[in-house]
């Protein structure tokens, strides 16, 4: 999956869609930066490995291997102080992109 996504030369490559779910595969590279925005479905990152911090809304914490983050949808959020290359399993529900954008 990973040689996927390399190959892409995307840092996001979703590899499942149903009607509730979508999951994908995000990296990102030490000292890289997350050009992420605010998403409309609701978020959970699953870190497979490195470390970093990571904020969301007002929390700012630390993001290393085999941590589970939660954002809500519409929280601004990002990975960053990218100290380890991060490899995340990204899960959207319902899947991204599917909501609309409230103006």
């Amino acid at each position: 999956m990973r040689e996927r996504r390399a190959a892409s030369g995307r840092a996001y490559l979703e590899f499942l869609r149903r009607p509730d779910l979508s999951v994908g595969l995000y990296e990102l590279p030490a000292g890289g930066t997350d050009p992420q925005s605010p998403h409309t479905e609701d978020e959970i990152y699953f870190v497979i490995s490195g470390r970093s911090r990571f904020r969301a809304g007002e929390e700012d914490r630390a993001a290393e291997t085999g941590d589970v983050l939660f954002v809500a949808a519409g929280v601004p959020h990002r990975f960053h102080s990218i100290e380890e290359a991060l490899v995340l399993l990204v899960m959207f529900a319902p899947p991204e992109g599917t909501r609309a954008r409230k103006h």
